[in-house]
């Protein structure tokens, strides 16, 4: 068959419309932006028209967007910059289901001396606002939560935890890489500090991203050069890239909400088509607050990288990671108080903007048939 891409949530596409803007500044308007003649002049003015394309996708002012090399780097900055600026408050406060690039910031910061409280999240996939907001005290420089979390899907409370977390002097910040472009994000409702963009989640190119930081919050630099985004973070800009993440900001705003929709209503049929084939399938997460293109589900009695392996034309993303010949579990799945069986049979299916209905009809019924060959394989072995 031929392949049907279903991992979304890993990376996507570049736009057509994305790479067409790009091009020129692959080509003859190579200027560098700090240039003062006519060439760097242009190349300054297609980045701040891209910045302003970025703000007004997420409701911030223009000067309130700082470009990086991807989200990675826009959390990094984040967390280890707002501790850096909190003076005596030193701890952080977080969950138990945050992408690496948070996770692994966090346990820098507590090599470092740094307390970090880690709120586990509900069986449902959402951190409860008031859990989180309990462990928030006079001694908590950041909270840092997920919007959407990658795995699964699920929507976190983030304006309730931030209202709790602004109670008390804190500073917030949230990884948006999975939910900007694919639900509505604003960072004055979300009442954040600070929030991490990825290009490639939203059909602009891998290596760029941008972070917003909200005015007034003095954020220092994880390396030191010269004065190029504020000072925040110095390097000549990569012209071309964040041109390409501008665009794709702009096309996911006048593409938002009929995109919502059609995904919403094509990731509710596919999962009835696959409950339909597969008895005991079960979605992961909370059914109603998550993003409208990811489904993580569970096949019964299998793994879900064998049921992937069978199924060659589909693809999709497991969270179990494979060594020396066995197989462990997603540590997000786990962490939902999931037995190590039940969660090695999830699989990822995430939508995006070419997925069709045929597409989703197909890789069901491919599946479910892997599902069935898996399944009884293990049968006749047993």
């Amino acid at each position: 068959m031929t392949a049907i891409y279903l991992d979304h949530n890993a990376t996507t596409p570049i736009d057509p419309q994305v790479l067409e803007a790009m091009l020129p500044f692959l080509r003859g308007e190579f200027g560098n932006p700090s240039s003062s003649y006519a060439l760097g002049r242009r190349a300054h003015a297609a980045v701040e028209r891209a910045r302003a394309e970025v703000a007004a996708l997420i409701g911030a002012e223009t000067e309130e967007v700082v470009f990086t090399g991807g989200a990675t780097e826009a959390s990094n900055l984040a967390i280890r910059g707002a501790v850096a600026i909190s003076g005596t408050r030193t701890d952080v406060v977080t969950s138990n289901i945050e992408h690496p690039a948070t996770d692994a910031c966090c346990d820098f910061l507590e090599r470092h001396g740094h307390a970090v409280h880690r709120v586990a999240a509900e069986s449902n996939g959402i951190v409860s606002a008031k859990r989180l907001a309990d462990a928030i005290d006079d001694h908590t420089a950041l909270v840092t939560i997920i919007h959407a979390q990658n795995e699964i899907g699920t929507l976190q409370p983030v304006r309730d935890i931030a209202l709790a977390a602004g109670m008390c002097g804190s500073l917030v910040h949230t990884d948006a890489a999975q939910s900007v472009g694919k639900v509505p994000v604003d960072v004055k409702e979300l009442g954040v500090d600070l929030l991490t963009i990825a290009g490639h989640k939203l059909y602009a190119p891998k290596g760029v991203g941008a972070l917003f930081v909200r005015r007034g919050v003095p954020l220092p630099p994880l390396v030191v050069g010269a004065g190029q985004e504020h000072g925040t973070r110095p390097g000549t800009e990569n012209v071309a890239f964040i041109v390409g993440l501008g665009a794709a900001c702009r096309l996911a705003a006048e593409t938002l909400e009929q995109s919502h929709k059609r995904v919403a209503q094509l990731s509710a049929a596919f999962l009835a088509l696959l409950q339909g084939e597969v008895p005991g399938l079960t979605l992961v997460g909370d059914p109603v607050r998550r993003l409208p293109n990811t489904l993580n589900v569970l096949f019964p009695g299998v793994s879900g990288r064998l049921v992937l392996e069978a199924c060659g034309g589909v693809l999709a993303s497991t969270g179990s990671a494979c060594h020396a010949g066995s197989e462990d579990p997603s540590a997000i799945l786990t962490a939902l108080g999931m037995s190590r069986s039940e969660a090695l049979g999830a699989v990822r299916l995430s939508l995006g903007r070419s997925t069709t209905q045929a597409d989703t009809a197909a890789a069901a019924s491919a599946l479910a048939k892997a599902w069935r060959d898996v399944r009884s394989t293990a049968d006749a072995a047993r």
